[in-house]
């Protein structure tokens, strides 16, 4: 939505106050805010409010988004501030896992890259067992990782609007995201391993 020059034209009018302006923006990026609020809190009131409060200061701040291309990332630096304001609260460390919106890259609802470093005898694993092992595993890794899985895998942000929303390098959040990989792989693969064991007891 906002890459066009029609949606530049539309988040251009919200930053001048038009109320009908802000209410369609509201009403786009809604469901993708709440999204990425739950994948991270994995509680539904939490996520509720974490959008409630994102859309709060994005009609209190917008007049002062110097670009209207960079809406994107600055949405999403309101929004994980928000999460972490949330956390730091004292909310819910569950994850739920979502379906990614980037479906030639999916088997079995995860990223290929993690479900090529499974061992090929527990392909069983990727369906309701990966499903398990996976949300054991995110709940593992570091926050600042977790976050930018979420943002690339199943947001599909670009590293530039990763970088950007958390004001970080492009590098860092590479960097950041083959870590996390890892990790999960490290995790997974323990996970089948530790399987293999319980079928053959």
């Amino acid at each position: 939505m906002v890459e066009n020059e029609e949606n530049h034209s539309l988040i251009q009018k919200a930053r001048l106050g038009d109320r009908q302006a802000q209410g369609l923006l509201v009403e786009y990026w809604y469901k993708r805010v709440y999204n990425f609020a739950l994948k991270l809190l994995g509680d539904h009131d939490q996520a509720m409010d974490v959008s409630q409060r994102t859309f709060i200061t994005m009609y209190q701040k917008i007049e002062k988004l110097r670009e209207c291309g960079k809406f994107k990332s600055w949405l999403y630096t309101i929004l994980v501030n928000q999460c972490r304001e949330e956390k730091r609260q004292g909310g819910s460390s569950r994850f739920h896992l979502l379906a990614s919106p980037d479906p030639d890259r999916i088997k079995g609802g995860v990223p290929e890259e993690i479900t090529e470093a499974l061992p090929n005898p527990e392909e069983k694993l990727i369906n309701g067992e990966l499903e398990k092992s996976l949300k054991n595993a995110l709940q593992l890794l570091p926050e600042e990782q977790r976050i930018i899985l979420i943002m690339k895998e199943y947001e599909g942000l670009k590293f530039r609007e990763i970088a950007e929303a958390l004001n970080i390098p492009e590098n860092t959040a590479k960097s950041r995201l083959y870590y996390a990989f890892q990790n999960m792989r490290k995790i997974l693969t323990k996970e089948a391993i530790e399987y293999v064991k319980y079928r053959r007891s």
